[in-house]
């Protein structure tokens, strides 16, 4: 596996931002590289637990199977900018909950993919504004993330699109989070 230095100035944005953040090498089976302090609050992981491991293990035993699909094509499309896509994740504590899950590759200026973005956002309890202000942070975070990583020689794919029905995502999510309480029970 490549191991790409995360630039400093990409590492110093993470510790900064409110929402939660994950970075996961390109190469081989996308290891954790770096999470923030967003990211271990809202899954109960420390970081150290989850460094050096496919985001995959907060799946657990969930089914994912339309989720798990669009994340393995963007993986494996070049051209593939971003992705977003609902995902039924776990906690550290076993609790699940929906992960509206964004993704998108960061480049070198040759267009290697070098590192994968993530953002992750619960949406199985939280009201259509939370969402909405999510949303603003996010494609916020994009939009200052872009100059710093410039600035270390890294482009960000794509951007965020904005979500055409809020309330109908929460509904949904809600559904597939009882779903998946449901699973667990039996």
């Amino acid at each position: 596996m490549t191991s790409d230095p995360i630039p400093t100035l990409l590492r110093d944005y993470f510790e900064r931002s409110s929402i939660a953040l994950a970075l996961a090498h390109a190469d081989d089976d996308h290891p954790l590289v770096l999470v923030n302090a967003g990211f271990q609050r809202l899954t109960g992981y420390p970081s150290e637990e989850v460094i050096g491991r496919n985001c995959r293990m907060m799946q657990r035993g969930a089914e994912n199977r339309a989720a798990r699909d669009k994340i393995h094509a963007f993986l494996r499309q070049d051209q593939a900018a971003n992705l977003r896509t609902p995902i039924v994740n776990f906690r550290k504590n076993g609790t699940p909950f929906v992960n509206l899950l964004y993704m998108s590759k960061l480049r070198s200026p040759d267009r290697r993919i070098r590192f994968i973005f993530a953002s992750q956002f619960d949406i199985s309890r939280s009201q259509p504004d939370l969402l909405a202000d999510y949303d603003a942070e996010l494609g916020s975070t994009l939009t200052r993330l872009s100059p710093v990583l410039a600035e270390s020689g890294i482009i960000i794919e794509g951007s965020l699109l904005t979500i055409a029905n809020t309330a109908a995502l929460i509904a949904q999510a809600k559904l597939t989070l009882a779903e998946a309480s449901q699973g667990q029970g039996e």
